[in-house]
């Protein structure tokens, strides 16, 4: 499986990059974690929109699918310039009714919704989901492809229920979004140390901080996490690449 970050910001993107986007590749089929402000540009940099094979979403904050409209015209465009367009699937929850809604357009894009208790099979990935504590109903999600698995924490605060959803992964994909010291708790986000935390508890044999803040310096971010979590920490950028 090979993960690269398309886009790593909390809330609005920084200048030229984008918010939460990650593509994962396996066996040839490319799926797209998360669309937020600025993934479809940065996705181009890899693939064209039409090779996209699903999407999944984990809630409907504007900063996670800000750019779905924006994909599902790529659609609309391309079908008039090559023939055989399929539809593309775009997995999210059924708790927002107009946010699943928005997920179809015309033939070119269609809204399914996942059931959070089930396993989903896309491709040569399954996935499984974890609620969060977030502002929004939001689902974290633990992906593998038989092979490696990657566990993404999407918006959260910190929660016991994350500890053995995340127990042994090869690569924690933790949001970061307040240093520590920070109360992260009421919007439903994580500090470094919280990151630190589940990622030592859940013996994860890697972290990837993302969802990063507009201040500070984002290097203390990786100081802190290390404080309470001795295997490598490395902040997401624009086309962090892991596996192969």
């Amino acid at each position: 499986m090979k993960l690269t970050v398309l886009g790593f910001w909390g809330g609005y993107p920084g200048a030229g990059e984008a918010t939460s986007g990650y593509l994962l590749q396996s066996e040839g089929f490319n799926l797209l974690i998360d669309c937020g402000s600025g993934v479809l540009a940065q996705l181009q940099k890899y693939i064209k929109p039409e090779e996209l094979d699903a999407v999944v979403l984990s809630h409907y904050h504007a900063d996670h699918v800000a750019d779905i409209g924006v994909l599902q015209y790529s659609r609309l465009i391309q079908s008039f310039l090559q023939e055989g367009m399929k539809t593309l699937p775009i997995y999210g929850h059924k708790e927002d009714e107009a946010g699943l809604l928005s997920l179809t357009h015309l033939h070119h894009t269609k809204g399914m919704s996942y059931d959070p208790s089930r396993e989903l099979k896309v491709g040569p990935f399954t996935i499984t989901f974890q609620l969060t504590k977030h502002a929004a109903v939001c689902y974290a999600m633990r992906i593998t492809d038989g092979k490696d698995t990657i566990v993404y924490t999407a918006d959260t605060a910190l929660i016991p229920e994350l500890i053995a959803f995340s127990q042994h992964a090869d690569l924690l994909i933790a949001e970061c979004n307040f240093y520590k010291g920070m109360d992260g708790s009421g919007p439903g986000h994580m500090t470094s140390e919280d990151c630190g935390k589940l990622a030592h508890q859940s013996k994860a044999h890697q972290l990837l901080l993302t969802h990063l803040p507009h201040f500070g310096q984002l290097s203390q971010l990786v100081t802190e996490a290390k404080e309470v979590y001795n295997n490598k920490v490395e902040l997401a950028s624009s086309g962090w690449t892991w596996g192969a």
